[in-house]
């Protein structure tokens, strides 16, 4: 019996185990249903929270596992939260979500580490195209590394510009690396030349980030030549080896006047011929590759043309072809825009005459304001012109109104300022542009349009009202002495007494705190077009003090 007894115990005892099981809530990173992900894991660095998928949860609780820092152990936010750790060691981060009032509980360890601090290196290196190199950062056992580019080994193969870093268990290390490379120059001062006297020309060994020496003790990229003889350049590209090229140079025969003509702008669009009149001429060469007497040209170029004179020598000239920076213009499509804030339409290619639509001559305009906008641009003689139309969009901010009590039986009209021609829904999903309260509840709006979203809500509750307010729903103010004013009827002591009254476009046209003045249906004087108006009013029972709050339409007829 004893026997039987303690295998019932124990088939008992573990029953209640899996029972007490079953009853705990989620609590390790396997069970939890909100993982979320750490930023940084390096002591006294800010560590930010985030969870990995927030749809759905409608509040949180972080605790950071870091008894030293008391209350602060704690956060609210949902987007995430933020904690620094002033200890190494281990913390079990706790997150807890709520999803439709069910708690979620994920536990995460995280190991907060001390930074590992080193040096990379030189902090600028210039290595020659195509080389490369080994950046190393120290092997630690068990370490974790994360270098600029994603890779994670100890070292990393540069072969791009870029600047390279690593962090080391998560910590940055605050040294850094920045990689450059020169390009492999290509180095011709062209072939030998026999030039007419008088002639000059200039040898080229421009490349980039080099520096130079020329066997004239020269050691600028270029070499003007007027004698004759063999001229010598050895470049130094930095990274890479030594570059060198050379040209020989003769001067011969008489001097033979020739020119181009002279430096040229043209506007988009257009071309140019050069042909100079040379009787004389036995060859030509231009830099286009051609061999005519004449070229086109339709593009920016610095032109030259080496033209041999009765066989003997050559002559050249270069001249600039340039195009005007005056493009064709283009404000951008037609586009509407948040109120409040504002476009600017920029036609600047330089300097020249700007007009816009209202006279101003600035390469750049503010739109303030919607409307048409155009603007026509000179540069020399090229022109240009463009135009664009600018709508406004109101910035939400949907407001119901305040939180209201009203009489037992009375319909409430609820009608949201601010939204403008906005897309918007009410708790329902229903869409209409008023919506109409019976009883009491929690009434709410999301409106949407190209600047974003906004949300209200209001609280609607009713009580027995002792005093009430009754208003018609049609006036006609045309000074035949009957029904010409809008005001209430009533017969108790009220106090605090408030009634405005809109127009369609949300417009406060009479505004009184005195129940004895109506509204006479004029604004600013003249009387108010026929149409519906709304009107709230607000006021307080003199015998129970509560406040009361009353809106409704009024339609002004003829």
């Amino acid at each position: 019996m004893r026997s039987q007894r303690s295998i019932s115990v124990r088939i008992l005892y573990l029953m209640l185990v899996l029972a007490a099981c079953c009853l705990l809530p989620e609590t390790t990173a396997a069970q939890g249903k909100t993982p979320f992900t750490v930023s940084s894991t390096c002591v006294n660095d800010t560590s930010f929270f985030q969870i990995n998928t927030p749809a759905g949860i409608d509040s949180v609780k972080w605790y950071f596992g870091d008894p030293a820092s008391g209350p602060k152990d704690s956060a609210v936010n949902i987007r995430g939260a933020f904690h620094i750790y002033t200890a190494i060691g281990t913390y079990n981060d706790t997150l807890i979500a709520w999803r439709q009032g069910v708690p979620d509980t994920t536990i995460q360890p995280i190991t907060i580490v001390t930074p590992v601090i080193f040096d990379l290196g030189p902090q600028d290196i210039t290595l020659c195209e195509g080389s490369t190199m080994t950046l190393s950062a120290p092997v630690i056992p068990g370490a974790t590394y994360l270098w600029q580019d994603g890779s994670t080994g100890s070292s990393i193969l540069v072969d791009t510009s870029a600047t390279y870093k690593v962090k080391i268990n998560g910590c940055p290390n605050p040294d850094s690396v920045n990689i450059f490379y020169t390009p492999i120059p290509k180095i011709d001062l062209g072939k030998d030349l026999v030039l007419c006297t008088g002639e000059n020309i200039t040898l080229d060994a421009t490349a980039q980030n080099c520096t130079y020496l020329w066997n004239t003790g020269n050691t600028e990229p270029t070499q003007p030549v007027t004698t004759s003889g063999t001229y010598h350049v050895d470049v130094f590209p930095k990274g890479c080896a030594m570059m060198s090229a050379q040209v020989t140079i003769t001067f011969t025969g008489a001097p033979y006047p020739f020119s181009l003509g002279p430096d040229t702008l043209l506007c988009p669009g257009e071309s140019i011929t050069i042909a100079p009149k040379i009787p004389e001429a036995t060859k030509w060469e231009w830099s286009t590759g051609a061999t005519t007497p004449s070229v086109t040209i339709n593009q920016t170029t610095n032109l030259w043309a080496l033209v041999e004179i009765n066989h003997t020598c050559s002559v050249i000239d270069t001249i600039f072809i340039n195009y005007n920076r005056l493009k064709k213009l283009n404000l951008g499509n037609d586009t509407t825009i948040c109120k409040g804030n504002f476009l600017v339409l920029t036609a600047d290619f330089g300097n020249g005459v700007y007009r816009w639509q209202d006279g101003s001559d600035q390469a750049t305009y503010y739109v303030t304001k919607p409307g048409y906008y155009y603007v026509h641009a000179k540069i020399g003689r090229c022109e240009s012109f463009d135009s664009i139309s600018v709508a406004f969009d109101d910035t939400l901010r949907v407001n119901l109104g305040p939180d209201t009590l009203l009489c037992k039986n009375e319909v409430y009209q609820l009608h949201a300022t601010d939204a403008g021609g906005s897309i918007f829904k009410w708790q329902d999903s229903t869409s209409t542009p008023m919506y109409t309260v019976t009883r009491p509840g929690i009434y709410a709006m999301v409106a949407y349009n190209s600047c974003g979203k906004s949300v209200d809500s209001v609280t609607v509750t009713y009580h027995d009202c002792i005093c009430q307010l009754f208003f018609p729903t049609a006036f006609t103010p045309n000074g035949d002495g009957r029904n010409d004013f809008f005001r209430p009827i009533y017969r108790c002591p009220i106090y605090d007494y408030t009634i405005s009254i809109y127009n369609r476009w949300g417009e406060r046209v009479f505004y009184t705190t005195d129940p004895q003045v109506g509204w006479n249906g004029k604004v600013n004087g003249k009387t108010a077009d026929v149409a519906t108006y709304v009107w709230i009013v607000d006021y307080k029972e003199t015998d129970t003090r509560l406040p009361v709050h009353k809106t409704g339409t009024i339609t002004l007829l003829n």
